[in-house]
C-alpha cells in the first residue's frame, strides 16, 4: 500500500477534510488528547500499555484528568513509573500534526502566534510551506534542577538575531525561545518540580494562567497551547524544596502513584522490565519461586524499620537484582561447562550489589551495614515463601538426616548433576521439593534449585543451619560452633 503524501502548503492543507481549519484550527492539544482518549476507551484499546498494577487506582484518575483537560502532577516515591506514564501520553496524540515550516514554536497554520509566522502567512497566503510533527517530537521533558533559569524554560533576547535582522532589541523577532514555547501544541513535562527555584515556578504559573511572559523586562503575549504535566516526590516538599502555592493551585489534578500492591503485580513488572531474555550460549531458566523471592525482598524492605521509608524502595531493586541473579547463574554454567542452568537461591545472594545500593538505611540499619540488612531481607523472603508453599508439609525426615550428622555443601560451580546425586542422599527432600517445579521439565537444574530452596527455607526457620559457603548441617552444630566461638573469644580476652 502506497503511503498518502501529506499537504506541503497551507492551500493544500485547507482542501483536506482531516486537516481543515474547521477540524484543527481551534482545537487545543488538550482537546486532541481528550478526543483520542475517548476513541481508545470506546474501542477498548490499552491506554497506557506496559503499566501494571494501576488499573484500579492511578489510571482512572489519569483518564479523568485528561477528560477534564487538566494540567496534572504525579506524586510518588522513586521507581513508581511516573516518568514512563508521562512519556506514554504521546500515544494519545495524532499521528501527524501540521505546523508552519521553520517555526521555532510549531505554530498552528490557521492561527499563528509568533510575528514571523503571521508575516509569512500574510505574504505567501496559500503558498505558505507546511511541515509535520510526529507524536514523539511533540513531547518535551525537563529534569528540574536548582540551576534552571527563565532563559532555559521561557527564553531570552538574542542580540545576534537583532544585529542580523536590524531589529530593535525589544522586537519580538529577537527572542530565542526556551523549552516551554518550543513545546507549543504538545506536552511539556517537568520532572522533580520542587527542585525548580521559586521564581521559575512563578514563570510557569504565569504562562498557565495569563499566557504572557516577560523577558528582560519586555512583556510578551504568548498564549501557548500546551499540556503541562509534572512529577514530584512528596517528601521533596520539606526535603529539598517545595511547590509554590500559586502554582500548586493552578495544577488541575494531583495524582498519587504507588508501589505494586500485590506480589504478583510486582513479579509481572519485573519480568517485563528486567533484561533476562538475552543472547547467550547458556539457556537460563528462572523458576517462579525465585522471581517471588526477588520481588518479596523489595516488599519486605518497604516495611523494614531499618530502611528509610521516606526515600522509598524503588522497583528498580527487584529488576536489577533479577538481572544479576541471572548473570550469576549464567557465569556458573560457563564455569561448569553446562549448556543450560536454572537460577537458584544462591544466585539471589549474588545480587547483593543491586540491593545494597538502593537501600537508604536508618540509624539501626547503618549500624548493621547494608550487606547484613540485605542478607536478612533475602532470608526473610525465603522463609515467608517457604511457609506459604509448604503449609502442611512434614520435613521431619530431612531435619533428622542433618541431626544424625549429615551435611551437604551446595558448591556454586558444581554441575547440577553432581549436586543432584548428593541431594538424593537426603530422605524425602526431592519428593517434597518437586512440588515447586512447574511444567514437565524435571531436569537436574530444576530439581537442584527446588531442593536448595527447601534447604534455605528450613535454615530460615532455624530447623537446620548453614555456613556462608552454603554448607547445610544440623542446627545443633551451629549452636555448638557459636558456643565454642564465644569461649574462644573469652579466652583471648583473659590472655590480654
Amino acid at each position: 500500500m502506497i503511503a498518502r503524501s501529506l499537504p506541503a502548503t497551507l492551500g493544500a492543507l485547507r482542501r483536506t477534510a482531516e486537516y481543515s481549519e474547521q477540524r484543527i484550527g481551534g482545537r487545543s492539544v488538550k482537546d486532541e488528547l481528550r478526543e483520542n482518549l475517548i476513541r481508545k476507551i470506546r474501542a477498548r484499546e490499552p491506554i497506557f500499555p506496559g503499566i501494571i498494577g494501576y488499573d484500579e487506582t492511578v489510571i482512572p484518575q489519569l483518564v479523568n484528568a485528561i477528560l477534564a483537560r487538566h494540567n496534572f502532577i504525579l506524586l510518588g516515591l522513586r521507581g513508581q513509573a511516573k516518568s514512563r506514564i508521562l512519556r506514554l501520553l504521546t500515544g494519545l496524540l495524532d499521528p501527524q500534526l501540521p505546523y508552519i515550516a521553520g517555526c521555532e514554536i510549531r505554530d498552528n497554520p490557521y492561527r499563528p502566534l509568533c510575528r514571523r509566522c503571521r508575516e509569512l502567512v500574510a505574504e505567501h497566503g496559500d503558498d505558505t510551506p507546511i511541515a509535520w510533527l510526529s507524536p514523539e517530537e511533540r513531547y518535551v521533558e525537563k529534569l528540574a534542577t536548582p540551576d534552571v533559569t527563565i532563559a532555559d524554560l521561557i527564553g531570552d533576547l538574542d542580540p545576534i538575531k537583532a544585529a542580523r535582522g536590524g531589529y530593535d532589541i525589544s522586537n519580538e523577532l529577537t527572542i530565542h525561545y526556551g523549552l516551554l514555547p518550543r513545546a507549543n501544541r504538545g506536552i511539556f513535562a517537568v520532572n522533580e518540580l520542587p527542585d525548580l527555584a521559586s521564581k521559575i515556578q512563578v514563570g510557569l504559573f504565569n504562562i498557565m494562567q495569563e499566557g504572557d511572559i516577560q523577558i528582560k523586562g519586555y512583556p510578551i503575549r504568548l498564549p501557548l497551547d500546551v499540556l503541562l504535566v509534572f512529577t514530584a516526590n512528596p517528601e521533596d516538599y520539606t526535603a529539598r524544596g517545595k511547590i509554590i502555592t500559586p502554582l500548586k493551585d493552578r495544577i488541575g489534578s494531583e495524582i498519587r502513584t504507588h508501589y505494586p500492591l500485590t506480589l504478583e503485580h510486582g513479579v509481572a513488572i519485573t519480568a517485563q522490565e528486567a533484561w533476562t531474555d538475552r543472547a547467550s550460549p547458556i539457556r537460563v531458566m528462572i523458576p517462579h519461586f525465585i522471581r517471588q523471592i526477588v520481588e518479596l525482598v523489595a516488599f519486605l524492605a518497604r516495611q523494614d524499620k531499618k530502611i528509610d521509608h521516606r526515600s522509598g524502595v524503588s522497583q528498580r531493586l527487584p529488576i536489577t537484582s533479577l538481572e544479576l541473579a541471572v548473570s550469576n547463574a549464567e557465569r556458573r554454567a560457563l564455569l561448569s561447562g553446562e549448556s543450560e542452568t536454572v537460577v537458584r537461591v544462591l544466585d539471589v545472594y549474588a545480587a547483593l550489589p543491586a540491593i545494597t545500593g538502593k537501600l537508604e538505611l536508618e540509624y539501626e540499619g547503618e549500624l548493621q551495614g547494608g550487606d547484613k540488612v540485605a542478607r536478612q531481607l533475602i532470608r526473610q523472603a525465603v522463609g515467608q515463601l517457604f511457609d506459604e508453599y509448604f503449609v502442611e508439609a512434614d520435613f521431619t525426615e530431612v531435619v533428622r538426616w542433618f541431626d544424625l550428622g549429615g551435611t551437604i555443601r551446595m558448591e556454586e560451580t558444581a554441575p547440577a548433576s553432581q549436586l543432584l546425586e548428593q541431594l538424593r542422599l537426603i530422605p524425602e527432600l526431592l519428593e517434597r521439593s518437586s512440588e515447586l517445579i512447574q511444567g514437565p521439565d524435571r531436569s537436574a537444574g530444576q530439581q537442584v534449585a527446588a531442593a536448595e530452596f527447601v534447604l534455605e527455607g528450613l535454615w530460615a526457620r532455624r530447623r537446620i543451619s548453614r555456613t556462608e559457603e552454603f554448607e547445610y548441617r544440623t542446627a545443633r552444630q551451629a549452636v555448638a560452633t557459636a558456643v565454642e566461638s564465644d569461649l574462644d573469644l573469652s579466652r583471648r580476652h583473659q590472655l590480654h
